[in-house]
């Protein structure tokens, strides 16, 4: 592990002593108090005035009398989000507050038009509620209506139009979101702050990511960037926090809401809904959402799939089999539940509950859209998630004082057969569950206008259930076989943390400093494996990893909505399960672990295509990740324009890549997981049926760089009329070489959106047209290249091997007089 630069440790510890010597005693217990006017001034009355904190819990709620005006009494010193609401067509409004409010002439909310974005994170630093302007940590806000109108299909899509962000979509049921250049595995996902990202996550795609339901969530808040400080293992690229909704108290005895939604999308004839319901009193609120959608086969421009195995084997369009793309229908459905109970004045219990599945889901890119094989079935993917969370206001000499226990449990079985449609493939079945149980505990301390300190620390123990068997299909032998990661294999991580907010300056210059110790460690046994040939199918395994991780910022506010920010943070990932213990089909290809291929004589190849020759570096246990970044940016928010212009450079070291495995001649035969080595070439490359690439390995294989600029603009250009714009520009490189790492999913083009906007002031209908643009991404690693969902490399092999199996089974090649195709002498 490299050490931590002490010039960036002294900082931080300044902020923390500051803290300490500057805190005093909890303050007494204050008040707010406002009026609410609509854009001409008069007075807004029954407007609903909410309180949460950082957590989302509901603190206060009462409604504005006939002249506007509010109390919420009974309140902790800290930082707020109040969110006003209206029943007469008033767009809602989010601002952040302190407590105790300084202004002795209270404050005043203005509702009207729709603020040109969301201005408020409750994530930007840990157990905050701040403006936007005010953090150092770059945040994306995707508000509810954001959601509400980009997720036409799965919660994925809800990156599309955002500076920073790009769609990733393995399937039409699994994708996630780049942040930075960087997804999968690099990048850290959480609910209402509880750790959703598990250790059997991939490194290319998040399987579960859209099985959370856009309609559960009030919000998403996407940090861009390393902060390891803040999040522990995972966010080398930054973190994505998912905000459920809030069930609401009630300032009467009893109340109830609810709305139902419902859609319908063209491209791929998709509906779907949900009923949300709340009902609550003054100590006790209940939140229910239901949620369905049906996504039917994808049509594609013209019915065209350039990457259709069809095309890449044969050089026949797609549309043979019609102007629709099979295998990409599925079916999801499940529901939230959420409960909040103050019991006492300063004591609040929240429960969380939420459950989805997807039926139906396959991976297209392994059946006809890539590989043409027969099956590739993604079944009963399942998501169980809870949580548990008390918290205390005025606990001792911390203003709040916060505990979690958390439950997560994701299932899925996947159901393989390769040989590129061979019918007389083994058909593989690899069940996976992953339980989390998980601990957390955080305290935070506020004093004086923008003054803060947060302590806390959290655990998680991880247990994996992966049995696998094959199934001959010509007599219906059933045979154990080797999982894709070890069965009964345990993870466990965890760290300690503190950060600290001083203003320096006030209303001028503000620091921001973090610190974190967070360590993991992974076990698999041989003594958990099924014995086959008198050996076990996997050995014993393990790996401790550790490291201290900082992180320190400033926002200097050259004049009133003008402000410059700048951040070092550090970033970590220790090897996950799926880094350590793979050996089976992912979206990359086949991929071998290292424990497995101990004593055979494996080294790691220079590249990740069949033209890797050996570097002789010997495959080995990974070593973590480490990463430092370097950001600045300028931002100006005053009267109608919003702009930002960020610009930064991620250092990462020791990166974990996906490289072609090189092995001794005579490797054929020999067995990898379910799959047997079928060829070799003479660099010793080798091939398995399942996947037409190279078997491949992770490796830490050099160090990389990523940078870029980033840049958003909202203009109010009229009441009703509105322009916004997003650019984004990455490049991607291997410090050593300055060619492209082969980084997983690889690096989005230059891309940027331009959308103009109109909606009447209190209307509830808008007219968007919009375009996005990107440029050709001329800069694909030897990875990119050989993936199938961007077009990859095949071979004669390939091409007789689908003409015999893939396309004959399914009538393309036939004798009689319909036949489309008919055998040559070279097959």
């Amino acid at each position: 592990m490299k050490r931590v630069s002490r010039k960036w440790s002294w900082p931080l510890c300044l902020l923390v002593a500051t803290a300490v010597a500057a805190a005093a005693q909890p303050a007494p217990p204050a008040v707010l108090s406002g009026v609410v006017r609509d854009t001409a001034g008069a007075p807004v009355a029954k407007a609903t005035v909410l309180l949460l904190n950082a957590r989302q819990f509901v603190i206060a709620v009462t409604l504005t009398d006939r002249q506007g005006q509010f109390d919420l009494r009974g309140i902790a010193s800290g930082s707020y989000e109040l969110l006003v609401t209206s029943h007469r067509g008033f767009a809602p409004r989010r601002l952040a507050v302190q407590i105790p409010f300084h202004d002795p002439s209270g404050l005043e909310v203005r509702l009207g038009a729709e603020a040109l974005d969301e201005m408020v994170t409750v994530t930007g630093d840990i157990g905050l509620v701040q403006s936007t302007e005010k953090t150092t940590q770059q945040v994306n806000l995707i508000s509810e209506r954001r959601l509400f109108e980009r997720t036409t299909t799965v919660l994925a899509q809800a990156a599309q139009e955002e500076t920073g962000l790009q769609l990733q979509r393995t399937s039409p049921t699994i994708g996630g979101i780049f942040v930075r250049g960087l997804t999968g595995a690099k990048v850290a996902v959480f609910v209402d702050g509880i750790r959703f990202s598990t250790a059997a996550m991939r490194g290319g795609i998040n399987t579960f990511f859209n099985l959370n339901d856009a309609s559960n969530l009030r919000g998403i808040e996407v940090l861009r960037g390393p902060n390891s400080a803040q999040f522990g293992s995972d966010s080398i690229g930054g973190g994505i926090q998912l905000i459920s909704h809030v069930p609401l108290y009630s300032s009467k005895q009893f109340e109830f809401h609810g709305h139902v939604n419902s859609g319908f999308n063209s491209a791929d004839l998709s509906y779907g809904g949900n009923t949300l319901m709340t009902f609550g009193r003054q100590d006790l609120a209940v939140l229910i959402n239901l949620n369905a959608r049906r996504a039917n086969t994808i049509r594609p421009g013209a019915g065209l799939d350039t990457h259709s195995a069809l095309t890449r084997f044969l050089g026949l369009p797609a549309n043979i089999f019609g102007h629709r793309m099979t295998d990409t229908a599925f079916t999801q459905y499940g529901g939230l539940f959420r409960m909040s109970a103050k019991l006492t004045p300063v004591d609040q219990l929240s429960v969380h509950y939420q459950r989805s599945q997807q039926d139906g889901g396959k991976r297209y890119d392994q059946t006809l859209g890539g590989d043409g094989n027969l099956i590739a079935d993604l079944r009963n993917l399942m998501l169980d998630l809870t949580y548990l969370r008390y918290e205390r206001f005025r606990a001792g000499w911390f203003d709040t004082l916060a505990l979690s226990y958390s439950f997560n449990s994701q299932r899925e079985e996947r159901v393989n057969q390769g040989g590129n449609g061979d019918p007389a493939g083994g058909i593989t079945h690899q069940y996976e569950r992953t339980t989390v149980n998980g601990l957390q505990a955080q305290a935070t301390k506020f004093w004086g206008p923008g003054n803060s300190l947060a302590i806390g620390g959290e655990f998680y123990d991880e247990h994996l259930r992966s049995p696998a068997f094959t199934v001959n299909p010509l007599n219906a032998v059933v045979s154990l076989t080797r999982p894709r990661v070890p069965d009964r294999a345990t993870y466990r991580s965890g760290g300690v943390y503190a950060q600290g907010l001083v203003e320096a300056i006030p209303a001028r210059l503000r620091l921001t400093g973090a610190l974190r110790y967070g360590a993991a460690a992974y076990r698999s046994q041989a003594a958990n494996s099924p014995v086959a040939g008198g050996f076990p199918l996997w050995p014993d395994d393990s790996l401790k990893a550790h490291s201290v991780t900082p992180r320190f910022g400033a926002v200097f506010s050259m004049k009133p909505g003008l402000n410059l920010s700048a951040q070092v943070s550090r970033g970590f990932r220790a090897p996950h399960i799926t880094d350590l213990g793979t050996v089976g089909l992912t979206g990359n290809g086949f991929e071998a672990a290292a424990a497995d291929l101990s004593g055979k004589g494996a080294t790691i190849g220079s590249t990740a295509d069949r033209s890797a020759v050996s570097t002789g570096l010997s495959v080995r246990q990974l070593l973590p990740e480490t990463s430092w970044t370097y950001e600045g940016g300028v931002h100006l928010y005053r009267g109608p324009v919003g702009f930002d212009l960020v610009g930064f450079v991620n250092n990462i070291y020791d990166n974990v890549v996906v490289q072609s495995l090189i092995l001794p001649p005579g490797a054929v035969g020999l067995q990898l997981g379910d799959q047997r080595i079928s060829s070799q070439d003479p660099n010793g490359v080798v091939f398995v049926p399942a996947s037409t690439n190279p078997v491949l390995v992770r490796a830490n294989y050099g160090d990389a760089r990523i940078f870029g600029i980033e840049q958003k603009l909202e203009w109010r250009i009229a009441p009703s009329w509105t322009f916004g714009n997003t650019f984004t520009w990455l490049r991607a490189e291997d410090r050593r070489t300055g060619l492209p790492p082969n980084i997983e999913g690889g690096t989005p083009a230059p891309q940027g959106w331009a959308r103009l906007r109109y909606q009447p002031p209190g209307k509830h209908f808008w007219i968007e047209p919009y375009v996005y643009a990107a440029d050709r991404q001329a800069r694909l690693s030897s990875l990119d290249l050989e993936d199938r969902r961007t077009g990859a490399l095949r071979s004669r092999d390939n091409i007789r091997s689908f003409f015999l199996n893939g396309a004959t089974v399914r009538g393309l090649v036939s004798a009689g007089p319909d036949a489309r195709l008919g055998t040559t002498h070279d097959v």
